[in-house]
């Protein structure tokens, strides 16, 4: 069940109401949610393939700079490819354990932003760095952002 305090700050912070379940799963110092995992299938049974995604407004700024200066490119050149995969992999399995042991219509497939190879989406990256998963590229955008901060 989603805390109605969080649903509202997170419809606020997408500008939309989530199409499925979450839980808020990172939270900046005012409490206000940064990152949230979504449950691996919508209410409808639709397979949702982002399993962690940044909502927090300073967060989504700053990555989207960070993607607009070619972050994306630089990234997949400066993590090394078998890192990656094992990211990706990682991330499907974790996505992958979440579904009903009953499931057996369509499932969500691929890796970190629902993308087996490469970097589709730095935000996802930082999203499941920053909720505690194994991620060299949300490692990456971590550095990034922090050199911005201080550089």
């Amino acid at each position: 069940m989603i805390a109605p305090h969080d649903k509202a700050q997170v419809e606020e912070l997408l500008g939309r109401a989530p199409r499925g379940g979450f839980v808020v799963v990172a939270r900046d110092e005012g409490d206000v949610p940064v990152v949230i995992r979504n449950d691996p299938l919508l209410g409808d049974g639709t397979p949702m393939p982002t399993r962690y995604w940044l909502v927090g407004r300073r967060e989504v700024e700053a990555v989207s700079r960070l993607e607009a200066a070619g972050g994306v490119r630089r990234a997949e050149r400066e993590v090394g490819s078998d890192e990656l995969a094992g990211a990706h992999a990682r991330y499907a399995a974790e996505r992958s354990a979440a579904l009903p042991a009953d499931h057996a219509g369509p499932a969500p497939f691929g890796g970190v932003g629902g993308t087996r190879t490469g970097v589709k989406c730095l935000h996802a990256h930082y999203a499941w760095y920053l909720a505690g998963g194994d991620d060299p590229v949300g490692r990456w955008v971590a550095r990034q952002l922090g050199a911005l901060r201080h550089g």
